[in-house]
């Protein structure tokens, strides 16, 4: 196999780029490197972040909007991200601009409270996708999707199908898409963009994947649904596939030796993919500069040069300090979140999994559509409740719940009419909010351990929460404000609610948890504590190409500790992945 290049990609690619997999795989670095490596060929090219937890303003080093903006450094490339927030007021906007002139500010206020919704977020940014799909990247010789993880890009990827076919046989459209929601909202679109991205010679889904297990069957999965919604021409790029420079070093040979049995153990389903292989590098790969290097020959240095002493490992404590913390309390809500990838389901696990041999009852769940605890238990617990909120499931409970409580007020056809509306695709994320709503009220009484979706994925979920509370607040009146507590308030209290940031010790993790802490902190929420998991520090390494990740490891770490977390905890790197009971609770014993 190719190991440094992506010839079929380079060579001979489609005019969509889908870049896809797990969180932490490396999408947002291949992304940027194939459309560099296409630019710089002399293609013109759009580069497009779907993840509304967007890193690309950092990796590309230009500040970016919702249009495309020149790369500085990079003639022939412009970047941009779908930002959800702008996309929605924009359509908000629309929507308010084709009411009649004579509708009242309370009518044009009712309008707006309407489509303030995250379903609105999601339509709108949904929008843009489509744009890009059928017309509005016509420009350029090839767009280049940097999508979020993957159960939100598969969210993003069925919704053409989905919505085209809601609106077949439906003239209303949906109450959250606002009157005249037809403006942009047109079957025609859906289905341009449902045919570009079925077809082979238009659109190429690459799924991006790490000699690791978890992530290959992410992939795997990945590969069945996306078939399953007719994209089937796939290609497979294994990232950061590691071959030890000092055979001497046992750390050094441990990694690659887990990495090769990985890699001789595909799935049927991705063997048959054409695939390439890209070395890990020695580099953080931030800058264009960094980013050319990716795809070549030369491993190089790249990178930033200045580094911070950190903390000795032995002085920041370890996991299981953290749940003596927590179990202190006796109840109440811990929320694992960051980026995808960082080990956020094995740090919910593993809490778990110390919460209950410190004697509690523990729910455990999570709102990631990938839904990665059963594979991470590989086992169950007296005390330990698993379970995860299946967005189908919830929609179906959902629907019935509503149907019923509205069958003695509506005849017949207005059942029929709330059914139909209840169909939108938009029912999915009010219901996933109300799951999420029940199980946060659970922890009043016990420890509930909630592993978050990736990123961008929990923020829109944290903005339906806003909504819900503002809603509640407004609709109750000011007398009886003190006797409602929303889910919100109740992740606002610190008494009730621990988050906890989880973090590679690498650029991009960090940031993404810096940014996400101050969307936190913006709602006044306060995390809790921050986890720099799979840390080098204290391995006793001397591989020269990880001795050089390590430097940039204790720049981040102490980054993190100087400045970002109120509280620090370290998990090691493992040689083998935490998988099983056991292993979870070494992690904490």
């Amino acid at each position: 196999m190719p190991t440094s290049t992506m010839p079929d990609i380079l060579n001979a690619p489609t005019r969509h780029l889908f870049f896809t997999g797990k969180g932490g795989v490396g999408k947002t670095t291949l992304a940027c490197a194939v459309a560099l490596a296409l630019a710089d060929g002399g293609k013109s090219i759009l580069l497009v972040s779907t993840d509304p937890a967007s890193n690309l303003d950092e990796m590309l080093g230009t500040s970016l909007t919702n249009a495309p903006s020149p790369v500085a450094g990079a003639p022939r490339l412009s970047a941009m991200n779908i930002d959800p927030e702008a996309a929605a007021e924009a359509y908000r906007q629309r929507v308010l601009g084709q009411l009649e002139s004579a509708s009242t500010d309370a009518e044009r206020a009712a309008v707006r409270e309407q489509l303030s919704g995250a379903c609105t977020t999601e339509i709108a940014a949904f929008d843009e996708f489509v744009g890009l799909l059928a017309g509005t990247g016509e420009a350029f010789d090839h767009v280049v999707f940097d999508t979020a993880p993957t159960g939100h890009t598969l969210r993003l990827l069925s919704l053409p199908k989905a919505w085209t076919g809601f609106l077949k046989d439906n003239d209303r459209g949906a109450s959250c898409l606002g009157p005249h929601s037809g403006l942009k909202m047109q079957e025609e679109r859906f289905q341009a963009a449902l045919g570009a991205l079925g077809d082979p010679a238009r659109t190429t889904i690459v799924l991006v994947s790490r000699p690791d297990r978890g992530a290959m069957r992410e992939a795997a999965r990945t590969s069945a649904e996306l078939r399953a919604l007719g994209l089937a021409n796939q290609h497979l790029a294994i990232n950061g596939v590691f071959v030890a420079t000092d055979p001497s070093d046992p750390v050094a040979r441990s990694i690659e030796a887990l990495g090769r049995s990985v890699l001789a153990e595909l799935p049927d389903a991705l063997r048959s993919l054409p695939q390439d292989r890209i070395p890990l590098r020695s580099f953080d790969m931030v800058g264009l500069k960094a980013l050319r290097q990716v795809l070549g020959d030369d491993p190089g240095v790249g990178g930033r040069t200045h580094r911070k002493a950190p903390p000795p490992a032995s002085d920041i404590p370890a996991l299981g300090r953290l749940v003596d913390d927590l179990a202190a309390s006796g109840r109440g809500l811990i929320m694992v979140m960051g980026k995808g990838g960082v080990g956020k389901t094995t740090v919910a696990a593993a809490i778990a999994v110390g919460l209950v041999k410190r004697g509690h009852s523990v729910h455990l769940s999570t709102t990631d559509p990938a839904a990665h605890l059963a594979p991470t238990l590989a086992g169950t617990m007296d005390g330990l409740k698993v379970d995860r909120i299946d967005p189908q499931a919830e929609t179906q409970r959902y629907i019935a719940r509503i149907m019923s409580s509205r069958a003695g007020e509506l005849d017949e056809a207005g059942l029929a009419l709330l059914r139909e509306d209840l169909a939108s695709p938009c029912t999915e994320e009010v219901a996933v909010f109300h799951a999420f709503s029940r199980i946060v009220m659970e922890a009043r009484s016990a420890f509930v351990v909630l592993d978050t979706a990736p990123t961008g994925h929990t923020l829109l979920l944290m903005d339906a929460t806003g909504a819900y509370h503002r809603e509640m607040t407004r609709n109750v009146g000011s007398q009886a404000q003190g006797r409602i507590v929303t889910p919100l308030m109740r992740l606002q209290d610190p008494a009730y609610s621990k988050i906890i940031l989880v973090a590679l010790p690498e650029t991009t993790p960090v940031s993404e948890a810096a940014a996400l802490q101050e969307d936190l902190r913006r709602a006044r929420i306060e995390p809790h504590a921050w986890v720099i998991n799979r840390s080098l520090l204290g391995s006793g390494t001397h591989d020269p190409l990880l001795v050089a990740r390590l430097a940039g490891e204790q720049e981040q770490i102490a980054r993190v500790g100087q400045g970002l977390a109120r509280q620090l905890y370290l998990l090691p790197w493992q040689a083998e992945p935490p998988e099983g009971l056991a292993a979870l609770a070494r992690l904490v014993s």
